[in-house]
């Protein structure tokens, strides 16, 4: 029993200590607010030999971005962008924020609208549990929708599991902003969370 409860202590310490090891990579590597190829890839590289070491679903959901970012081979912009995020939430040590959206600082609808999606237009941003954004983009085109940015058009904004309080110094906040204020104006848009979209899928 001892010796159960000291190796479940040991290990607790030695996952802390990994991450902070993370969050001050995460640092390091946002502190000029650019990321590039070389960065994605080292970062691929900690993730991988520290994987077994801490089962935090950030760090399983980061390493699983990482992979599939540098699975094709490129790095594009909105990819770049979505990465920075998300490791400026962790180097803010916002990332336990992420396990729920936060309904009282998101402008999220309430009640949350009953989604359909032949013939609707979807927009994604933030950073998702379900996959990248286009592999997002790709489940609701598959359902008979259309994607792109937030214009007028726009049907419903689905917002990202990893966000913090900070939203709106994000490189996303400028289309949740847009959403919102189209909203305002009575424009018909819907903001709903990333959770609330999965469960029409």
């Amino acid at each position: 029993m001892d010796e159960k409860f000291y190796n479940q202590v040991g290990g607790e310490r030695i996952s802390d200590r990994q991450i902070d090891e993370l969050i001050g990579l995460a640092k390091g590597i946002a502190a000029d607010d650019v990321i590039n190829h070389l960065e994605v890839e080292f970062l691929q590289k900690w993730l991988a030999a520290n994987l077994h070491i801490t089962n935090h679903p950030m760090v399983r959901i980061l390493y699983q971005r990482v992979d599939e970012i540098l699975n094709d081979g490129i790095v594009d912009i909105d990819e770049k962008n979505e990465l920075l995020d998300t490791l400026n939430s962790l180097s803010a040590r916002d990332f336990e924020l992420g396990e729920s959206l936060k309904a009282t600082t998101l402008p999220l609808c309430n009640p949350q609208p009953d989604l359909t999606f032949p013939g609707k237009r979807y927009t994604f941003t933030g950073t998702f549990n379900f996959g990248k954004r286009k592999t997002c983009e790709k489940a609701v085109i598959d359902l008979g929708a259309e994607t792109g940015a937030v214009t007028m058009k726009t049907n419903f904004l689905v917002i990202g599991t990893y966000v913090t309080d900070s939203w709106k110094h994000s490189s996303f906040g400028n289309k949740i902003l847009k959403a919102c204020d189209y909203r305002d104006k009575g424009v018909p848009i819907s903001i709903v969370s990333e959770e609330h979209w999965i469960g029409y899928l």
